[in-house]
C-alpha cells in the first residue's frame, strides 16, 4: 500500500488535473468563432530537432531591442509563449514552471536561460514587465535574473512560434487568443532537444531536459496533450460551463484523496506488542 505522504502527492496532482481540464472548456455564455472541432489544431505540432530563428527582432521589458539569438550564448534556453494580458492558463504556465525550476541544483543566468514570448502584437514591453514583476518579486528568483521577458512584431513572433509549432490564433468573438500550454527547451545553438506539455512540469523531466539540452541531445516528441489556455469569459469575468465542471471535478478528486487517505490509515499496520506483554 502506498505511503499517506505519496497518496497525499497523487491526489493533488488528481485535483489540478482535474481543475486544468475543467478550466480547458470553453465557456458556453461567449460563443467561439473558432468552430469546436478545430480546437484539436491548436496542439503543439512538435518539431525536435528544428533550428530556432535567432536572427527575429524582439524587445525585452525594458524596451530594449534584442534578437532571439542574443539569449543563446552557451546555455540551453526554456522557452514559453504567453499571452501576457491572458486571464486564462498562461499565469499557470510560468508559475508551475518557477516552482519547479527552485527544486532542482540548475540556476537562470548561469545553467540555463527562460524566455516567454507575448503572442499578441498588442503586448508591450510594460506589459512584459508587470508580467515578470507578478512571477518573480518573491522568492528565489526575485532578482529576475535569466529570465527574459520579450514581445515583437506579429511576424517576428509567429516566426519562432511556427518554428517549434507553437499554434495560436485570435477569436474575435470572445477576444482573446486559443493557444496551447506547454514549454520548450532548446541547445544552445538554437536547437529544439525537449517538449514539456500542459502547466505541471516535473522537477525531474525539467532537469533531465536542460542537462540533455547543453549535450545537444533531440529528445523523441512529447505524449500528445491538448490543453488549451481557452475560454474564458471576459463578458461575465469568469468561466462560465467550466465553472460547473470545475466544482463537480474538484469536489469528485477531494472525496476520492480523503477515501484514498482514510483507506492507508486503516490498512496500516499496527505497532506488535512486544513478547514480555509490554508496550
Amino acid at each position: 500500500m502506498a505511503e499517506p505522504a505519496a497518496l497525499r502527492r497523487l491526489a493533488t496532482r488528481v485535483a489540478v488535473s482535474a481543475w486544468l481540464g475543467a478550466l480547458a472548456v470553453p465557456a458556453s455564455a461567449a460563443p467561439s468563432s473558432i468552430p469546436a472541432e478545430s480546437l484539436a489544431g491548436f496542439s503543439f505540432a512538435q518539431h525536435p530537432g528544428a533550428g530556432l530563428p535567432l536572427g527575429e527582432a524582439l524587445r525585452d521589458e525594458s524596451g530594449r531591442p534584442v534578437r532571439l539569438g542574443n539569449f543563446f550564448s552557451g546555455r540551453p534556453v526554456i522557452l514559453a509563449f504567453e499571452y501576457f494580458r491572458c486571464p486564462g492558463l498562461c499565469g499557470l504556465v510560468l508559475d508551475h514552471l518557477a516552482t519547479s525550476l527552485t527544486q532542482i541544483p540548475l540556476m537562470p543566468g548561469r545553467d540555463f536561460e527562460v524566455i516567454a514570448i507575448g503572442i499578441d502584437p498588442a503586448d508591450t514591453p510594460a506589459d512584459a514587465a508587470m508580467l515578470k514583476a507578478r512571477h518573480l518579486a518573491r522568492g528565489t528568483f526575485a532578482d529576475g535574473g535569466g529570465f527574459h521577458f520579450l514581445t515583437g512584431e506579429a511576424r517576428d513572433v509567429s516566426a519562432v512560434a511556427d518554428a517549434v509549432g507553437f499554434r495560436y490564433a485570435w477569436d474575435g468573438a470572445i477576444e482573446q487568443f486559443a493557444h496551447p500550454a506547454g514549454i520548450v527547451i532548446a541547445a544552445p545553438n538554437g536547437t529544439v532537444s525537449r517538449y514539456l506539455l500542459g502547466v505541471d512540469y516535473a522537477p525531474l523531466d525539467l532537469r533531465l531536459g536542460i542537462v540533455e539540452a547543453a549535450q545537444g541531445t533531440i529528445a523523441a516528441p512529447a505524449s500528445r496533450l491538448l490543453l488549451l489556455c481557452y475560454g474564458y469569459d471576459p463578458a461575465r469575468g469568469r468561466y462560465s460551463l467550466a465553472a460547473e465542471r470545475l466544482i463537480e471535478a474538484v469536489a469528485a478528486a477531494s472525496v476520492a484523496a480523503i477515501a484514498l487517505l482514510i483507506l492507508a490509515a486503516a490498512r496500516r499496520p499496527g505497532r506488535a506488542p512486544s513478547r514480555s506483554g509490554r508496550p
